[in-house]
């Protein structure tokens, strides 16, 4: 099952996408954004495209569980997306995800690979994602029930 992973933030949306059988996650996309509705067309377009058959949404807890504003937000944002796409949007918690992200990144540059400040800055949202997104797939990290934020 082809599955989409976001990684939802102000300035830029990290994207991952599953293989076709649902057991590999890789980076996909950075969408650089004024607000997270704009990602919401070029997202539409990658579901399409790519066919999409599983959303998986990163929600953004506080460290003790709780939601806050961001995390509501994220929540009514999935909500509208999952409208959209008649889908369900399934959440995660990627509260470690930016983290995990930026050691990858550090361990490939400490490995040779070239990559300047810029390109680790444009790339981590989407490697964040990505790092969600297996963890999902391996079922080391379960959907939330968010029916009671």
């Amino acid at each position: 099952m082809r599955t989409l992973a976001i990684d939802l933030g102000s300035k830029r949306v990290g994207l991952a996408l599953s293989d076709a059988g649902g057991t590999l996650a890789s980076p996909y996309e950075v969408l650089a954004v004024n607000n997270a509705a704009q990602a919401t067309a070029p997202i539409l377009r990658i579901v399409e495209r790519e066919g999409v058959e599983r959303i998986v949404l990163g929600l953004p807890l506080n460290m003790d569980d709780s939601f806050s504003a961001q995390t509501r937000g994220v929540v009514a944002w999935g909500a509208r997306l999952a409208a959209a796409v008649d889908m369900p949007v399934i959440y995660v918690d990627e509260r470690l995800s930016s983290f995990a992200a930026e050691q990858q990144l550090i361990s490939l540059k400490r490995a040779g690979q070239k990559m300047t400040r810029k390109d680790k800055k444009r790339s981590l949202d989407a490697v964040a994602a990505a790092e969600f997104l297996q963890a999902f797939l391996d079922g080391r990290l379960l959907g939330l029930d968010i029916s009671n934020p």
